[in-house]
């Protein structure tokens, strides 16, 4: 599936569940950063997440907090993160913050380490 394709059936709600796992937000993000920088794509990350999750039927699921660090370190990295995208949030984060009602509903600064930029 062409990034094209990827970004149209996510924002129209089309996408498969099984083309959206880990790998697949990490793609969103990428996208959304080249296309619009920083600020913009954790906007829109977090937008298409949240909207996503709400359709499935999970908006339990989406955490505004770990999706805007993790676009944050993308952007910080280039694109990469190298290794487990959770154990380097968790440079940053404790478990007891980021697994928090505040976390899962707006984004929450880190209570171990900043943020890169």
């Amino acid at each position: 599936m062409t990034d094209t394709e990827f970004l149209s059936q996510l924002e129209q709600l089309t996408l498969p569940p099984s083309a959206f796992g880990h790998a697949g937000h990490l793609r969103l993000a990428r996208l959304y950063l080249q296309a619009e920088g920083c600020d913009g794509a954790v906007a829109r990350t977090c937008a298409a997440i949240r909207a996503y999750a709400c359709h499935l039927g999970a908006p339990g699921k989406f955490n505004w907090t770990l999706t805007e660090a993790l676009v944050r370190l993308l952007a910080a990295h280039g694109g990469v993160l190298d290794g487990d995208a959770r154990a380097l949030v968790a440079r940053h984060y404790s478990a007891a913050l980021l697994g928090s009602a505040a976390a899962r509903e707006a984004f929450v600064a880190p209570d171990l380490a900043p943020l890169p930029g």
